[in-house]
């Protein structure tokens, strides 16, 4: 491992302390202090899926790339194989938000959705947490958020036993319809983060918000912001300034359920039945 970080900083280091990091429901994660001072953030796996962290890594350097979006931590060395796996990322200190960084975040957010490409999806999969997210490319964004995210998160469910019959049959009857519901118009492919929970973006000490921990690919920018709400949710101001530096079509929060049942399937096929009672909810809202 320190043979690979010796090269970034041009001499020999080694590991003075690790210390165990938060967060790391998936990945076991540590502060690294080096011997020249520096601290880095070490995520490892004893047993990844194949090609883990090297399209985590991926993820983080095209996010990186956009003109005043959010911060993203640098991929320093990486251990795709053998086993155990490892990314090392640079390291950047939480602090505590101050008032304003909501309008920050989302204005940030807002550079960063402007990022486009032409079609929707990616030119490689990943992951959803543990579970492959496919990321096939069409050009359009209703018919690849049906195909590559519900109907994809359905199929597991029905094989994890998860999912039953009437569900599934009103889960099919709402992809059909899905067009009655979602507004596109105008709407192009947007980079997105892909996994905007709490847990995933944080200010650093200069109140620069960060994000970290990326499911990415270009789709419908309302995805990441109905993901915001889904486990807590940001302050109003964060949503009126992300409305003001880039307008949403009218109707979002009618919509914004319809993006979550994506993770609230991924949440059943990962944890089991206890996450049913929120996909039924958000099923029979619009399949009655």
């Amino acid at each position: 491992m320190t043979k690979l970080l010796q090269p970034l900083f041009g001499q020999e280091v080694q590991v003075k302390t690790s210390t165990p990091a938060s967060g790391g429901c998936i990945n076991q994660t540590s502060i690294l202090e080096l011997s020249n001072g520096e601290r880095v953030f070490l995520k490892q796996n004893s047993l990844p899926a194949p090609s883990f962290f090297a399209v985590e890594s991926r993820g983080l350097q095209l996010l990186g790339q956009t003109h005043n979006g959010p911060r993203i931590p640098k991929p320093l060395a990486l251990q795709d194989s053998p086993k155990p796996t490892f990314l090392i990322l640079e390291y950047i200190e939480e602090a505590s938000p101050d008032p304003d960084f909501p309008v920050q975040f989302a204005r940030s957010m807002a550079m960063l959705h402007r990022t486009t490409q032409k079609s929707f999806g990616l030119d490689h999969d990943n992951f959803i947490g543990s579970t492959p997210q496919k990321n096939d490319q069409k050009a359009n964004g209703v018919h690849f958020f049906r195909d590559q995210r519900l109907r994809y998160q359905q199929e597991l469910a029905r094989k994890t036993g998860n999912l039953p019959d009437s569900v599934d049959k009103k889960l099919d009857i709402l992809c059909d319809q899905l067009e009655k519901f979602l507004d596109i118009s105008g709407e192009k492919p947007a980079l997105l983060h892909g996994d905007l929970w709490s847990g995933n973006y944080f200010p650093d000490r200069k109140q620069i918000p960060c994000i970290f921990d990326p499911a990415i690919y270009f789709g419908l920018r309302e995805a990441d912001l109905a993901m915001t709400e889904l486990f807590g949710g940001l302050p109003q101001n964060f949503y009126d300034a992300y409305n003001e530096a880039f307008p949403l079509n009218p109707g979002y929060e009618e919509r914004k359920d319809l993006y979550n049942l994506y993770h609230l399937l991924n949440h059943l096929n990962l944890f089991g039945g206890s996450y049913l009672g929120s996909v039924v909810k958000v099923v029979n809202r619009y399949i009655g």
